[in-house]
């Protein structure tokens, strides 16, 4: 079975105006392929601002296209616990606490603002870096709430 992704609004953004490099091009479309996860706090952050007409429309087909994981019961756990096990600012931390509840890739070009949570696997298309999570027992302290 492949592995899900949910994907960062950097990366949604950049792949739609083909910002990304064309290995990461490929990436992220076997990754569109099969349906687009995000969280609802990249919907919020890609359509928040005012853009012409076509962009929006585009941004919001994709949108439309993608499953939208809301704030579960189990996701505000986890995000309150990652906030309490380190600095991340709030929107990261709701990010990482949907991909680590279901168990997802996070695809994201900002691997410096999730690399201290251990038990998190990245993938950046930008350079096809790939992190695992760690392979210490338990991960980091907090991190698997």
């Amino acid at each position: 079975m492949e592995p899900g992704y949910l994907l960062d609004s950097n990366v949604i953004i950049g792949y739609l105006a083909g910002r990304i490099t064309a290995s990461g091009m490929k990436t992220m479309s076997a990754i569109v392929d099969q349906t687009p996860h995000i969280s609802v706090i990249s919907q919020i952050e890609v359509l928040r601002y005012n853009d012409t007409q076509e962009n929006e429309a585009i941004l919001t087909g994709f949108i439309s296209n993608s499953v939208i994981h809301s704030l579960s019961p189990a996701v505000v756990q986890r995000t309150i616990a990652l906030c309490k096990q380190s600095r991340i600012k709030l929107p990261d931390a709701i990010i990482a606490a949907t991909a680590l509840t279901e168990n997802f890739i996070l695809v994201t070009r900002n691997i410096d603002d999730f690399k201290h949570i251990s038990s998190l696997e990245l993938l950046n298309p930008w350079d096809n870096l790939h992190k695992r999570p760690a392979q210490a027992a338990g991960g980091a302290e907090g991190d698997n709430v």
